[in-house]
């Protein structure tokens, strides 16, 4: 067993999938969270019989009021007390706001917005107790635009992580905003968004994002942007028009433009967390 343990939400692929098995590489013990129990006790077996640590599963639906009980249940268990906090759990929408359902965009609320809000509550409460603890909030380079749901979910992501940093480095506890860009992972397919004409800079290795984003956080960081591309994109957003932004946006989500009758023209592509 190790001697840290890290509880990761959205484990089972993904960044998530990659923040296991760097974190199991490093000793941690694991809590594990997704919605799929078979693909959960696959990757618990494995992370084991690999990496020689405890990985114990939690099947929980997290835009759920249980779900993400069940999790909270864990982060104040006095017994195997947390020491690594990673919001991951996501997805994205294909389509503009009028292409979905209400409760559709409820749901990614819930799940990008209340869901990692009412973590880190109890989590930081845990945390500032032992004053010891760290947390990965995974935003993404959507949230310095405004280019929908997605985008302003991941915006409040990165604001509040900002904000928690300021707040908790005193007590010790440090906050991240993970902010990747475009990364290759099943995020896409899974969520039904097509991505086309994105240039090969643009595609980043989850490996590498979870490898820097944990650094930053081990470092202090309260926001880390993996890749000077990303960074420079990210500096220059804040000065380009936002019908810029949004037509850039359409063209990488095969979305079609204003001219094609009873067509929206939605923003998935920065709108993607990846």
């Amino acid at each position: 067993m190790g001697t840290h343990t890290a509880v990761i939400t959205g484990s089972t692929a993904g960044l998530g999938a990659a923040f296991a098995r760097q974190l199991a590489a490093q000793g941690y013990d694991l809590v594990l969270a997704a919605r799929t129990e078979h693909r959960l006790e696959l990757q618990s077996e494995s992370l084991e019989a690999q990496y020689g640590i405890r990985a114990e599963t939690l099947v929980t639906d997290l835009t759920t009021d249980d779900g993400v009980g069940a999790v909270q249940e864990r982060l104040v268990d006095p017994a195997y007390p947390v020491h690594l906090l990673i919001n991951n759990a996501g997805h994205g929408l294909a389509g503009g706001f009028l292409d979905t359902t209400l409760q559709d965009e409820r749901d990614l609320l819930r799940l990008h917005v209340q869901t990692p809000m009412e973590l880190c509550h109890t989590a930081a409460r845990a945390m500032t107790a032992q004053r010891a603890g760290r947390i990965i909030n995974v935003a993404s380079v959507a949230g310095f635009a405004a280019t929908g749901t997605y985008s302003a979910a991941k915006a409040w992501v990165v604001n509040f992580s900002k904000g928690l940093h300021a707040q908790l480095k005193p007590e010790g506890v440090t906050v991240t905003a993970l902010c990747p860009g475009l990364v290759r992972t099943e995020f896409h397919e899974r969520s039904g968004i097509t991505i086309s004409g994105a240039k090969k800079w643009m595609w980043l290795d989850a490996e590498d994002v979870v490898r820097q984003g944990l650094t930053a956080n081990a470092q202090g960081a309260a926001v880390c942007i993996p890749s000077a591309q990303y960074r420079a994109l990210s500096a220059g957003l804040k000065y380009m028009p936002g019908s810029v932004v949004q037509w850039a946006t359409d063209r990488r989500a095969n979305f079609p433009g204003p001219e094609v009758e009873n067509e929206a023209s939605g923003a998935a592509a920065v709108n993607a967390r990846t």
